[in-house]
């Protein structure tokens, strides 16, 4: 029982993570077979539930992919709980200061460490004797999300909370905090001036930076920048993406008669 993808991260690996929108086991199934080191679910934007995630998860357990959870919000209640349904890390929205931090690590950590409470209903086995409690400490990985200056002005003091793993960008609220378009893939300067930053401040203490991509050749340039966890896009728009593709192949490659 071990968390693989910190393994990898420790190791100095980049990783590739996939990213579940949609609440549907066979969809999560169909993803974790894909080659990712990860996948998230994420149950802030995407349009999962608590019982979503545990059937995508069910779904994806026969496959050597580490299961990870977006939470919707720096709360002790759901942080507690995606663990104890099987995540291995918590992604946390918004989290700009320290102190914030420190709330997110009291809430994934067992005592003394923290304040999480005992009953790790699928994590332990469903109940039986398992060395999940004395690990789980040492194993979870705990990510707070940084998008806003706030965030980026407090970089220091947040990844120095004990506990914190790394951190993940969202460049889509980065940019609208900013005052700028919300998107992905972003090439304003502004911006990559900001990841070299947060690059350097997680780097200098042995800590991974993480950031949402819209395309798979993005994210490998990222990774040349120093990402390690690179998320590209999400089930959906994969799916979508994948779908107009092949349309407008047919209707292009068929002729008068399949055109629109």
């Amino acid at each position: 029982m071990s968390n693989m993808l910190k393994k990898r991260l420790q190791a100095g690996k980049a990783c590739v993570n996939g990213w579940l929108a949609i609440p549907d086991g066979f969809a999560a199934e169909t993803m974790a077979q894909c080659g990712w080191d990860s996948v998230t679910v994420d149950m802030q934007h995407g349009v999962q539930d608590y019982l979503s995630m545990v059937r995508c998860f069910q779904a994806m357990d026969k496959y050597p992919i580490t299961p990870l959870v977006r939470v919707p919000w720096n709360e002790p209640g759901i942080v507690g709980k995606v663990l104890d349904g099987g995540a291995w890390g918590v992604i946390c929205p918004m989290v700009n200061t320290p102190a914030e931090a420190k709330a997110l690590v009291s809430y994934a950590l067992y005592p003394p460490k923290g304040k999480r409470s005992n009953g790790p209903i699928r994590a332990g086995a469903y109940g039986e004797a398992t060395p999940y409690q004395a690990m789980a400490n040492d194993e979870v990985l705990i990510i707070p999300m940084i998008e806003t200056q706030e965030a980026i002005d407090n970089i220091d003091a947040i990844l120095d909370v004990p506990g914190v793993s790394g951190i993940y960008i969202g460049p889509s609220d980065l940019g609208l905090s900013l005052g700028l378009k919300p998107m992905l893939d972003r090439e304003e300067p502004q911006i990559l001036a900001i990841y070299d930053k947060l690059l350097a401040a997680t780097k200098k203490r042995g800590q991974f930076a993480g950031l949402h991509n819209g395309t798979g050749s993005y994210a490998a340039k990222m990774v040349h920048k120093g990402f390690q966890l690179v998320t590209i896009a999400n089930d959906a728009g994969l799916m979508a993406k994948a779908a107009r593709e092949a349309v407008a192949q047919t209707r292009k490659e068929g002729g008068p008669t399949a055109a629109a």
